[in-house]
């Protein structure tokens, strides 16, 4: 029995969610090579996040959690739709106008989609899951974090999916990361 005001060990997803926050934060205050820069690591945090989840976690809440089918098809939609908004200001210049509307309009989604995982999802995996199974999942996000796209593919938003295709994206996706940053184009 946990102690009255204890904190339940922290969920699979770690600080993720606040990362992305910052870091929306971070490419609408700056400006130039500092705002391409921050733009390129939100796509490839929201990128590798998103991976992760739909690996790791999404297959443990179907398991585990009451009504999991549901929660985690809810959950994909609003992925898919993220990783569609996400692909328009992928490739545009952040300097064009048309970047920051873009911006605004993807932060409004994935934010909506961060509430949804934290409140239908993972309150729910913390009540199913001990301190172990949390730490392992944990674990299990870092290296499927590691392993994933660096860019958003919409249409992948399953484990299946994901380990078919990932490690092909993934390879196209850093090479094109590698590509692009011996232009000087990362910055």
């Amino acid at each position: 029995m946990r102690r009255r005001g204890a904190r339940r060990p922290a969920a699979p997803y770690g600080t993720a969610h606040g990362d992305i926050r910052n870091l929306f934060d971070e490419v609408e205050k700056t400006t130039g090579n500092e705002r391409r820069a921050a733009f390129r690591r939100l796509v490839r945090l929201l990128a590798v996040h998103e991976t992760a989840e739909e690996e790791v976690v999404h297959p443990f809440t179907r398991r585990s959690v009451p009504d999991g089918e549901k929660v985690v098809e809810d959950r994909l939609q609003e992925e898919r739709e993220a990783k569609e908004l996400l692909s328009r200001p992928d490739g545009m210049d952040t300097g064009d106008p048309k970047f920051l509307p873009e911006l605004q309009a993807l932060r409004l989604d994935v934010m909506a989609h961060a509430r949804a995982e934290e409140r239908y999802e993972f309150n729910h995996i913390r009540r199913h899951a001990d301190k172990a199974l949390l730490a392992s999942m944990a674990s299990a996000v870092r290296v499927a974090e590691a392993m994933a796209p660096t860019h958003p593919h919409p249409g992948t938003e399953s484990a299946a999916k994901n380990l078919t295709l990932g490690p092909i994206a993934a390879v196209v996706d850093r090479t094109r990361d590698a590509v692009r940053k011996a232009m000087g184009k990362d910055r």
